[in-house]
């Protein structure tokens, strides 16, 4: 099996890292593409109100270590307007640094009581600057109402835009939604534009996110089924360990190119 899909570094995997050391740390274990998180009061490496000098500072670095910007974790609470401006603000960043997928969730990073008609009632303007600006949104594997990739599809077909997409995510899908990921992505495929591919260990609840095969998703199989499905767009490495405290640096570099190593063993580059 040999996938060409583009494979990036997620900076959220050095959540209490600079975005010096998360870059270097991507660049350093093999990756090209990355994905570069922009979350309000979680992992800010792109802050949502970056000036010129900010964006082109990070732009400098990546070009400098050989790295390409795959998509923009954007996460903010869309059922609020608060959030949807955070979201807005994402979309900017996107627009400025040539970004085409904004990744996204329905209550944002921490939140599971989502509100789906408050969500409902902030999406499609934030649909409809995406589409503007020919950016593709990735609502994530994430919280209740989009836990799992079957869950997803009806809430799209309410959504109606169609720049609103699937991220998936392989353990969120068994953290929210009580499924594996070989079981439930073939549900998401039609509407799939990003995913990440995340690994974990103990069953249900257990927030323990390692290196990817050092858990127990089964890669193989589900990059069998992204190939066989015909998906071609970006996959994404985000590691979360056990929350925080986050492990020391030099274990976070390591895992990421464990990650790679990994992979690239079952058919990626």
């Amino acid at each position: 099996m040999t996938l060409k899909n583009r494979l990036g570094g997620h900076t959220n995997s050095y959540h209490t890292y600079s975005v010096e050391e998360a870059l270097e740390g991507i660049a350093a274990a093999g990756y090209r593409y990355v994905e570069l998180s922009a979350v309000r009061g979680w992992t800010e490496h792109v802050p949502l109100d970056a000036d010129a000098k900010t964006l082109g500072k990070i732009q400098r670095m990546m070009n400098t270590l050989g790295l390409v910007s795959l998509s923009l974790s954007g996460h903010s609470d869309l059922t609020t307007k608060a959030g949807l401006e955070d979201g807005l603000l994402a979309l900017d960043l996107c627009e400025r640094m040539g970004i085409g997928i904004m990744n996204t969730a329905i209550g944002g990073h921490y939140s599971e009581s989502e509100d789906e008609e408050a969500f409902m009632g902030n999406i499609h303007e934030l649909a409809d600057s995406a589409a503007a600006r020919d950016i593709r949104l990735g609502i994530e594997i994430h919280g209740e109402i989009t836990k799992s990739g079957e869950a997803s599809i009806p809430v799209l077909e309410r959504i109606g835009r169609p720049n609103v997409l699937i991220n998936y995510d392989t353990a969120n899908v068994e953290f929210y939604g009580g499924v594996r990921a070989v079981d439930d992505l073939r549900a998401a495929l039609p509407k799939l534009v990003h995913a990440h591919l995340k690994d974990k260990r103990g069953e249900g609840r257990i927030w323990d996110f390692p290196a990817i095969g050092e858990g127990h998703v089964d890669f193989k199989e589900v990059l069998g089924i992204l190939e066989r499905g015909g998906y071609t767009g970006p996959l994404s490495v985000e590691i979360e360990f056990t929350g925080e405290p986050w492990p020391p640096l030099a274990e976070v570099n390591r895992a990421m190119k464990a990650s790679r190593d990994a992979l690239v063993a079952l058919g990626l580059s």
